[in-house]
């Protein structure tokens, strides 16, 4: 238990729930499909899946059913750590992409393995209470009935009709009408729900070994793809014991790589050395040495991590306290820097937590990585993939460079804290190279400030934008605008929140749960 403020200091007009079983994420559609499962005897963990497969359904923007996904799970004894993500195809050479500059964005060479199948299958065999095939319910007849679409959804669904590629199966199955639905509208794919209920019944199998595994096989042959048939059914899990670090009295968790989990372990544990409680959470002093301390930590990240398999150092590497000790002296509280990579010791994205009156809570995370992901629809079934392939680097001697069966480095991570060795918050924030600043922004105002869930949600954001170049919300007052300016941070304000994550926090109380959504997105926790 922590004891916080339960004041709201930003303008929103949310207030946070308390219940005993919860659910939070950006969808209210699939936050209920969830909530059906608890309603019906289930876990926080049945809840957690069918909120996800759901999610796939109703926003579809951001994720669908080629995401790769990572997970948290507190069973009421112990952490423990998914990472579902998917590996590249064997063909994947570094001669294959010789002549570019950077991974392809669209197309099947931006695709590797979809991970979150396997992830909904591992959750539920080692956790979950209902049977498999009664998770894809909501997500099936939300699929073949069809659901209105939120307003933030169709935004964005507007902005990725003008940017994906037409002809990969994007249009086909999502621009219904020519064009993507209007707020309000209504939105069916029957061939999802088929897809979805192919799933349920073979456990996945019909993905990775079975009929949808040799179509995505065969629209990959069509388009220039190098991805077989045994590239998908050598795709396994993995479950790791999460990474963490003391901040004050919290243990932050967060996903060993090939995750950027990593990155908001190393900004938390650079604070810890820093007076934080001493400044005004809106402080120009404040957000400043928050700011340097991720401006390190990125620069790491993007330096060192990648598959393990590939690093030329170890994840405890970096979190070392003397490692850390001698990064934390290059903060400068009175100037902004453009730091580079240290050298340690050797040694478009939904998120959703959930819990349980049974004291098992979910940190979840999936992903198309860039909106509806690599633009690659597989005709007559639905399956959007992600182009988690675009994250692998090129450069010669990279840690991340791409090659055959390797993952590469990842941005969605989910958070997870404990006090005393007892859960007490599985929190996130999605949004790309957002979410680590947005961990340590939204755990630094719970921690040091006792700031309440709803509260560090409302919160202005800033986002790192590389060298001294960083983004602040508009909501953010003008003398933070000008302070940092003055210290030497060169500040832009977009003219939308969009762009700043999204997160959800469910957070140990007496008895139950307090859980706040992020007022950027449509959602709202549910909870009985």
């Amino acid at each position: 238990m922590i004891d916080l403020d339960p004041a709201l200091p930003y303008p929103s007009q949310r207030q946070p729930l308390y219940a005993g079983n919860v659910v939070s994420t950006s969808q209210p559609l699939a936050a209920q499909a969830g909530l059906a499962m608890l309603a019906r005897g289930g876990n926080a963990v049945d809840a957690a899946v069918a909120t996800a497969i759901a999610l796939t359904v109703v926003e579809p923007t951001t994720n669908g059913i080629g995401s790769d996904l990572f997970a948290i799970v507190w069973d009421g004894r112990t952490l423990a750590g998914l990472n579902a993500s998917g590996r590249s195809p064997g063909g994947w050479t570094r001669e294959r992409f010789a002549g570019r500059e950077r991974m392809p964005v669209h197309g099947w060479d931006a695709v590797t393995v979809p991970g979150a199948v396997a992830g909904w299958r591992a959750l539920s065999a080692r956790y979950g209470t209902l049977p498999f095939a009664d998770l894809f319910a909501p997500a099936v007849r939300y699929a073949r009935d069809g659901y209105h679409v939120a307003p933030t959804i169709a935004e964005l669904w507007r902005r990725a009709a003008g940017v994906l590629p037409h002809d990969l199966g994007f249009a086909e199955h999502f621009l219904p009408k020519g064009r993507a639905p209007r707020a309000g509208e209504r939105f069916a794919c029957p061939p999802m729900a088929e897809t979805l209920e192919a799933i349920a019944q073979t456990r996945g199998e019909a993905f990775y070994r079975g009929r949808l595994a040799e179509a995505m096989a065969a629209h990959a042959a069509a388009h220039g793809g190098v991805h077989t048939i045994d590239d998908f059914a050598a795709h396994e899990v993995e479950w790791a014991t999460p990474l963490s670090v003391r901040y004050r009295d919290v243990d932050v968790h967060e996903l060993p790589p090939n995750g950027q989990g990593i990155a908001a372990l190393i900004a938390l544990g650079l604070l810890e050395r820093f007076d934080m409680r001493a400044l005004a959470p809106d402080s120009v002093a404040s957000q400043h040495l928050a700011i340097e301390a991720m401006k390190l930590a990125f620069a790491d990240a993007y330096a060192h991590v990648a598959d393990p398999a590939a690093m030329r150092c170890t994840a405890a590497d970096l979190l070392d306290p003397a490692y850390l000790d001698a990064r934390a002296k290059l903060v400068d509280p009175a100037r902004a820097s453009a730091p580079l990579a240290g050298a340690p010791p050797r040694g478009g994205t939904v998120y959703l937590a959930a819990g349980d009156a049974g004291g098992t809570m979910v940190s979840l995370i999936q992903s198309n990585y860039m909106g509806f992901g690599s633009g690659v629809v597989v005709p007559g079934t639905g399956i959007s993939l992600q182009n988690r392939g675009h994250g692998f680097a090129l450069a010669d001697g990279h840690p991340n460079v791409v090659a055959p069966r390797k993952r590469p480095f990842h941005t969605i991570i989910p958070g997870f804290v404990t006090r005393a060795g007892q859960p007490l918050a599985a929190f996130g924030v999605m949004g790309g190279p957002i979410q680590p600043p947005g961990h340590v922004q939204t755990i630094t105002r719970m921690v040091d400030h006792r700031m309440n869930a709803q509260a560090v949600l409302d919160a202005p954001r800033w986002r790192i934008e590389g060298g001294l170049a960083i983004a602040l919300e508009p909501t953010a007052a003008a003398s933070l605008r000008d302070g940092l300016a003055a210290l030497g941070h060169d500040v832009s304000v977009p003219d939308t929140r969009l762009t700043f994550g999204c997160g959800q926090f469910v957070v140990r109380v007496d008895g139950g749960y307090m859980a706040a959504s992020d007022p950027r997105r449509d959602g709202y926790p549910v909870g009985y």
